[in-house]
């Protein structure tokens, strides 16, 4: 049986958002619509299996795109793993008055999608079919369980999520081009932990952004 056959449906809004574009090397400016990426992300935080994983395929926007503009604190250095374990032993501090910066974030406000993904499980699994799977997950979306906390691009933005109701209809004015998009990190086998981005060329057609399964280049 294809795995790939049966997708699951999830709505999932929010008071603020933020889909960091990749060419914004400090200022945060988003995307007017989720990323893949965030999609996914909701999803796993609602429901992951090691032997499964998601494979987005379109994301509709309910509400029209309206943002806002902030500006934060924050600290332009990345605390090290060893330094903060050398501050445990031998006595030290950071000092964040001496590190902070102001920084700019473009965002979105009062947004609401639904995210349209197929579960892929990986055929040695223990329990290889998929529909036990969608099922678990559709429980967890109707009671409003999760592993953890969804987010909206940022930590501080949480997410919502219940099952769609009839009326959840993309908006059929919003049409454009996006530009290049994050698909996927393809990671090495090594166990580095280093990967390589894959981008597609993103288009909203009606409301709706779909998303392929293979990057830009890619045969």
């Amino acid at each position: 049986m294809n795995q790939y056959t049966v997708p699951v449906e999830v709505r999932v809004w929010g008071e603020r958002a933020c889909f960091t574009r990749p060419e914004m090397k400090v200022e945060r400016v988003t995307y007017p619509v989720m990323t893949p990426s965030a999609a996914r992300g909701v999803l796993e935080a609602i429901f992951w299996k090691p032997e499964m994983r998601w494979h987005v395929e379109e994301i509709a926007v309910l509400k029209p795109v309206r943002y806002f503009s902030i500006l934060r604190n924050e600290v332009k250095s990345v605390a090290a793993v060893r330094t903060v374990q050398s501050w445990a032993r031998t006595g030290g501090s950071f000092d964040a008055t001496e590190d902070r910066t102001q920084r700019h974030t473009l965002g979105l406000r009062d947004v609401a999608y639904i995210i349209r993904a197929q579960l892929h499980v990986h055929p040695d699994a223990r329990e290889p079919d998929p529909a036990k799977y969608r099922d678990q997950f559709r429980r967890r979306v109707r009671d409003g369980r999760g592993f953890a906390t969804p987010y909206l691009g940022c930590r501080e933005f949480s997410a919502f999520y219940s099952e769609p109701a009839p009326e959840d209809v993309p908006l059929a004015d919003l049409t454009g081009d996006l530009g290049p998009m994050l698909l996927d990190l393809e990671y090495r086998p090594d166990g580095s932990g280093r990967g390589q981005p894959r981008f597609f060329n993103a288009r909203l057609e009606q409301g709706v952004l779909r998303v392929p399964a293979r990057a830009m280049g890619e045969r």
